[in-house]
This record gives C-alpha cells, structure tokens and sequence, in this order.
C-alpha cells in the first residue's frame, strides 16, 4: 500500500470542504477506484462534482494523429469529429484532416466522455458543436463554429446527443 503523506490515519480520512464531507476508505482489496455520491437530492453542486469527476477520471491517453509521413501530436479539445470513409478512420479540425490508426470502437474507448458516437461512422466531440438542425425522418445535421465542414447525427443517436448538449 502507498501511504499518503497528508492523511496520519491508516484506513478512513475524512474532511470538510464547505459544508461537503468527503470520506475516503483505503481497502487494499479493491481493484479499480470506485466514487460514490451520497446526497439527499440532485442539486446544482452535485452535478458539478459529478462532471468534474467524470472528465477527470476520462481523461485520454495520447492518440498519434498522420498525414503522409508525418506523425502530429494535436489536443483533443481540437479535434471537430472522428469519422470513418473506405475503411479509413479520420479525425476532422476545423481546417484539416488527420489519419488515425483505429477503429471507431476503439477510439470510443480510448476518448474522454466529451466525445460520443452519433452514427455508426462517426463520433463527435460535444463541446465544439455549435448548431443542430433536427430533422425528424432522417439524419440531424451538426454544425461547427468557424468552419463549413457538419456531420449528421443519426436518429437512433439523437437523444444521447441532445442529453449530452444540454444540462
């Protein structure tokens, strides 16, 4: 077990962070970190730990990005959407287009929650959508801000999206 220099007890810590009891148990049996929230009711601050735990707990490991012969480190907070063409995966910026080394699937496991499927040949990154046209018999199309390049969200997708996008 690794011992902690700013916690003096063995098995149970706590503290309290305005007015918020925060409990840690060390249990050398466990074998993947595990956070519960335990609240009378779903408040406005819960939710902020809730996400602030997510994207914090999701957070990617590096994904090498090529064009041509050349290897590009790029932030995912700059990637636009993921998508699938010929068997080929890339991954869209607001002004280029990068190769990229895996499956769909695989990305969607390797990706922060920020990004999410909306088709079976494209996952997008939520925080840089900037417009939905919702059409009702087919495909929603998704727009991005300061670039003309969109996506389509298809129906079986939709709600998942639309949850992600608003709070």
């Amino acid at each position: 077990m690794v011992q902690n220099y700013l916690f003096p007890h063995r098995n149970m810590y706590n503290t309290i962070m305005n007015s918020l009891k925060v409990k840690i148990e060390i249990d050398e049996s466990v074998r993947e970190c595990e956070v519960t929230i335990k609240c009378a009711q779903v408040d406005e601050n819960v939710l902020k730990i809730q996400k602030l735990l997510s994207a914090e707990s999701s957070v990617a490991e590096p994904i090498i990005f090529y064009k041509n012969d050349t290897e590009f480190f790029l932030p995912l907070k700059d990637i636009l959407f993921f998508e699938t063409d010929d068997g080929t995966i890339w991954a869209h910026t607001v002004t280029d287009e990068f190769e990229v080394r895996y499956k769909l699937y695989e990305l969607e496991e390797r990706l922060p929650s920020q990004f999410l499927r909306i088709s079976k040949s494209t996952i997008l990154n939520s925080h840089l959508v900037y417009s939905i046209t919702k059409n009702l018999t087919g495909a929603s199309k998704i727009e991005f801000q300061g670039t003309k390049k969109i996506v389509y969200c298809s129906r079986n997708y939709y709600k998942d999206l639309k949850n992600r996008l608003t709070p």
